[in-house]
């Protein structure tokens, strides 16, 4: 290599890039061929694909069969986003070639980036049979399946790499299996592999991860002390507070619970789920009124929240206040967001403030929906009774004997409705 291009690459990786780079332009049209290909790779190194593209274009069209040019070629096209170029030069690879299973690691790469799953996968597999035994294809099959969702064949494979390394392309192989064991739901034998990704490196998701893992594993301790570790690291990881805040539950140290769950609102004021939750917590804390307020939050964020909404309406049955469910149930349904539940309860609402008509119309909808409900059909039935229309509220008492034979309150009251009727 001559020295005036050591000199520059010198420069270049000591911090002065502006006037390496210069002297690399002024001298790479009159260095050799093997240099050329040299300081593509540095381009390469530094994050200048465009420029490592230019050599390696010519150097292909004198060397079409060197696959170390071609292969650096397809990663320099990767790195520009032309991933059809990429594709064409690596399929030029011949399958007798050494380099040819590499080839087909960056051709499954490829593919899978341009959602071409089962191709990328037939890529893979082949690479497999060529070199059994090359962790880096199990590897490479590991990732393949873990961004794919399926972790338990994940797991297979990343097993087999972690044999020879721990880590590859940057990636820790503990922290891929943690992340894959965990999310097929083997959060026990997932925590190992946390402690280990801690061990190595303490990275926030790592640290969730097994907090998380923890927590629904059942070692609701474990998962508070990593969570807490967690918010210490950075406060703003606003994912944390809510199975931070469900582990103090847990543990019944609800005061605990709540404090989390209101920091985790500060950090995050739109985390429609940490209202729902605070709002429960002050049920158990027999605070319906400042449950009310947090699940009114909840349904504003996101009035298809079904769950807010529904408790939110029961605090409200439960203190008699039905205008109050009659406007929040009116309101969300404006957004075109229906739950059964909610006809039920404007059922209930209407009839109570005397709005029969409408009362009417929600308990039809309802009835729809339960039609094996004992407790409704008894209501709609009274309804009915009230209204006058006996011979349907006969028709729901029987429905309820068929259902609850033994209900003797149910069965003398259809009896008077019937002598009543043939009177």
């Amino acid at each position: 290599m001559t020295s005036s291009l050591e000199e520059a690459i010198i420069l270049v990786e000591n911090g002065e890039a502006e006037e390496g780079l210069r002297k690399l332009s002024e001298i790479r049209a009159s260095i050799h061929d093997e240099e050329k290909f040299r300081l593509a790779d540095k381009y390469y190194e530094w994050g200048l694909p465009d420029q490592a593209l230019e050599l390696l274009t010519d150097l292909h069209l004198l060397y079409p069969h060197e696959t170390d040019i071609s292969l650096l070629m397809a990663e320099a096209y990767i790195d520009l986003e032309q991933e059809d170029e990429a594709i064409s030069i690596l399929g030029e690879i011949s399958p007798e070639d050494a380099a040819y299973p590499q080839a087909l690691l960056l051709q499954a790469d490829l593919y899978q980036l341009q959602g071409l799953q089962e191709v990328s996968e037939k890529k893979l597999k082949e690479a497999k049979k060529l070199l059994p035994d090359e962790p880096l294809i199990d590897f490479a099959l590991g990732e393949f399946y873990y961004h794919s969702g399926d972790d338990k064949t994940a797991v297979a494979y990343y097993e087999k790499a972690a044999l020879t390394s721990e880590i590859y392309a940057g990636v820790s192989i503990s922290q891929r299996l943690a992340d894959a064991l965990s999310g097929s739901g083997e959060f026990e034998a997932a925590m190992p592999y946390y402690e280990k990704a801690i061990a190595e490196k303490v990275d926030p998701h790592s640290v969730f991860g097994y907090g998380l893992a923890a927590l629904r594993a059942g070692q609701t301790k474990t998962a508070i002390q990593q969570l807490e570790k967690l918010k210490e690291l950075d406060p703003s990881f606003s994912s944390l507070y809510l199975p931070l805040a469900r582990s103090y539950e847990e543990e019944g140290l609800l005061t605990e619970s709540m404090d989390t769950a209101l920091e985790g609102i500060r950090e995050d004021e739109f985390n429609k789920e940490l209202y729902v939750f605070a709002g429960k917590i002050s049920l158990k804390n027999q605070q319906p009124e400042k449950a009310a307020e947090l699940l009114r939050e909840a349904a504003a964020i996101d009035p298809g929240h079904a769950e807010a909404v529904l408790i939110l309406a029961n605090i409200y049955l439960q203190q008699e206040q039905y205008d109050e469910i009659i406007e929040l149930l009116e309101e969300v349904m404006k957004y075109e967001e229906e739950d059964p539940q909610y006809f039920w309860l404007l059922g209930k609402s209407y009839n109570e403030t005397e709005n029969f008509s409408q009362a009417s119309d929600y308990y039809e909808r309802a009835y729809k929906f339960f039609k094996d409900h004992v407790e409704f059909l008894e209501e709609y039935a009274r309804f009915l009774v009230e209204e006058g229309n006996r011979q349907k509220a006969m028709e729901l008492f029987r429905r309820i004997l068929s259902i609850d034979p033994a209900n003797v309150e149910i069965e003398a009251l259809l009896m008077h409705l019937e002598d009543e009727f043939k009177q």
